[in-house]
C-alpha cells in the first residue's frame, strides 16, 4: 500500500506539472499573455523579497559569528593569561618554600 501511494503521488505530481506546461502552452491572446506575464512578474518580486531577506539573516550570522570568534579569542587569551600567571605563583611558592626548608636545616 505504501508503495501504491508512492505511485499515486508520483501520477499527481507528473499530472500537476503536464497541466502547468499545458496552461502556459496554450496562452493564446494578449490578455492571456499579459495576465501570465503579471503572475512571472509577482513571482520574480516574491522570489527576489525572499533573497533579501536571506541575505540579511546570512550577514546578520555572519556578523555574530564573527562576534563569537572575537569573544572565543578573547576567552582564549584570557586563559592563558591567567594560566601563566598560575604558573608564575606556583613556581614563586616553590621558591618560598625550598628557601624556608633550606633556612630550617641551617639552623
Amino acid at each position: 500500500s505504501a508503495q501504491i501511494a508512492d505511485l499515486q503521488q508520483k501520477l499527481l505530481d507528473a499530472d500537476n506539472g503536464d497541466r502547468a506546461k499545458q496552461r502556459w502552452d496554450s496562452i493564446a491572446t494578449i490578455l492571456e499573455a499579459k495576465c501570465a506575464l503579471k503572475y512571472l512578474l509577482g513571482e520574480l518580486v516574491s522570489s527576489k523579497v525572499q533573497e533579501s531577506k536571506l541575505q540579511s539573516g546570512l550577514q546578520q550570522s555572519q556578523a555574530s559569528y564573527s562576534d563569537v570568534q572575537k569573544m572565543l579569542m578573547e576567552e582564549r587569551n584570557n586563559i592563558a593569561e591567567m594560566e601563566a600567571e598560575f604558573q608564575n605563583q606556583i613556581l614563586v611558592q616553590e621558591q618560598q618554600h625550598q628557601e624556608k626548608v633550606n633556612h630550617s636545616s641551617w639552623k
